[in-house]
């Protein structure tokens, strides 16, 4: 039997029976493997750490640099694994595939980390041979992770029914709660573990965890339904690119007036690249498409800024804490097990949000303009204005608490809830809803590279906030002192740094506004 293109196929490459293949069971995989391998991914985060610090005898400079970029390279490749997944393999090989990079990068880890011969002696920085492992496994493990984010998400998405929008969008909210229940595991059991047993047990529990995900993933092989790849998304758009450059002394109306079939949402943006149409080569659905990728972009550059409050939540939050009170009666929490606090909060605001939708749906099912609300587009802009708030908190709790630290009280570190109780939000807002919107509103062929956007705003806002961080330094530094110099908190003006986002994400808000209305 014949695929028709935009079809779904089976296992077999006959057309995919919907009452056989996909639907919510097999969607549903993928948010259980999702558990299984963000746990692996922010564990090894926290391991690596103390692996460079103890074992490699790297400094603690160095340590803290190697893991910030190996965590900046693992999402910043999601766009080469979306790349691959759209262009060459099905998404359900380019799991299969870079999650035994992953694997197999993480064995070796395993291997160096068991072998003393592999490791430098006391004291000894490593030699070039041992640095070749460890930099061969680290990034196997990057390059793993960037085509595992990719295609895991849309892999699941493609098992439902995109007529049925509502159950795509639960889907996301649903992969974004999988993903957070995997980074509580790993800031919990798996701390408790590493503390406790040893680092070199956060190895070995990782590597039978993913080999646990990669073996549950494979088994739902015969119900799954498959999407085959279009051939390079980019070389189409550099063609279309090309043509239109090419053709650019041509009329518009002359290259305007021709029917773009399919086109939807951007027949009056972009104009210029009707006129890519006057080349023999191009296609008219190449056009669209080019055109739709296009308009995602300001979207997606319009989010880079709220992943840099996220990205204070791993560095100067977890500062702050250090300082702070952390007892709870007689227990102490570690300062690894922060993240516990905005994990939790999105854990639990992800099923409260699924309830008041549901709820809203059943009670307003003829009113329009109230289910709007809960599109994307919304969804993510009141999660930007909630990242601006919880700067704006955290700017206010720095103040007091430095304020505290001068008369010698140490505020609890529950103080800095706000700012997780903000953040933590924003985040599900954001993220869920920038995976489903980039998702449903791609072209076909390019579904796993679009959504890997998402994860590219993570990666750029982490690397932009360490820029914000020397140019605050450097503008404030030359009007007095810096504002971010020492390692005392208490003799920093980390409340000016976190008022600066605030300001900074109003007017990326601002922004969004603009881009969003005009979309």
């Amino acid at each position: 039997m014949n695929i028709e293109n935009g079809e779904f196929e089976d296992w077999r490459g006959s057309k995919a029976d919907p009452a056989k293949h996909g639907g919510v069971t097999a969607s549903s995989i993928a948010c259980v493997v999702e558990v299984l391998e963000n746990m692996v991914f922010l564990s090894n985060a926290t391991n690596f750490v103390a692996y460079f610090l103890k074992s490699m005898h790297y400094s603690a400079a160095e340590s803290a640099n190697m893991v910030t970029n190996f965590m900046g390279t693992s999402f910043l490749l999601t766009i080469f694994g979306g790349f691959v997944s759209d262009s060459f393999l099905t998404r359900f090989k380019t799991f299969i595939i870079f999650c035994t990079l992953e694997l197999l990068g993480l064995i070796l880890l395993t291997i160096q980390a068991q072998d003393s011969r592999l490791l430098p002696p006391i004291n000894s920085k490593p030699s070039k041979t041992q640095e070749a492992i460890l930099y061969t496994g680290l990034y196997a493990i990057a390059a793993g992770v960037g085509g595992v984010k990719a295609a895991l998400p849309a892999h699941g998405a493609d098992q439902l029914d995109h007529s049925n929008q509502r159950l795509v969008s639960s889907f996301f909210n649903w992969f974004f709660f999988s993903l957070c229940l995997g980074g509580l595991i790993a800031s919990t059991v798996m701390i408790w573990i590493q503390e406790n047993l040893g680092w070199n047990w956060g190895f070995k529990i990782s590597v039978v965890t993913l080999s646990v995900a990669l073996c549950i993933f494979s088994m739902g092989f015969p119900i799954y339904r498959y999407k085959c790849p279009g051939g390079s998304p980019l070389i189409r758009i550099f063609k279309v690119l090309a043509s239109a450059i090419a053709n650019r002394k041509a009329s518009l109306p002359e290259a305007g007036n021709t029917q773009i079939y399919g086109e939807k949402r951007n027949h009056d943006k972009f104009r210029f690249l009707n006129k890519a149409l006057m080349g023999e080569s191009v296609a008219s659905t190449e056009v669209t498409e080019t055109k739709t990728f296009i308009g995602l972009l300001p979207i997606f550059a319009s989010t880079i800024m709220m992943n840099c409050c996220l990205a204070q939540l791993m560095t100067f939050s977890v500062q702050q804490g250090n300082i702070m009170n952390r007892s709870l009666n007689s227990f102490k929490i570690p300062t690894q097990s922060l993240s516990v606090f905005p994990l939790s909060i999105m854990l639990t605001s992800i099923p409260i949000y699924e309830y008041f939708v549901r709820m809203f749906r059943s009670k307003n099912n003829h009113h329009p303009g109230i289910l709007n609300m809960f599109q994307p587009l919304r969804r993510i802009g009141l999660g930007l204005a909630l990242a601006s708030g919880s700067m704006a908190a955290a700017a206010v709790v720095e103040a007091k608490r430095r304020e505290a630290a001068n008369d010698d009280v140490v505020l609890s570190v529950f103080w800095l809830g706000w700012q997780y109780l903000l953040l933590g939000v924003s985040d599900m807002l954001t993220l869920g809803g920038m995976l489903e919107f980039f998702y449903s509103e791609a072209p076909d062929t390019m579904r796993s590279m679009s959504t890997a956007l998402s994860w590219c705003s993570t990666a750029m806002g982490y690397f932009i906030s360490s820029v914000l961080v020397t140019i605050s330094n450097w503008v404030s530094g030359h009007f007095g002192k810096e504002w971010l110099g020492g390692s005392d908190l208490n003799h920093t003006r980390l409340d000016l740094f976190y008022m600066l986002l605030c300001i900074l994400n109003f007017i990326n808000l601002l922004n969004y506004i603009f881009w969003a209305r005009r979309y």
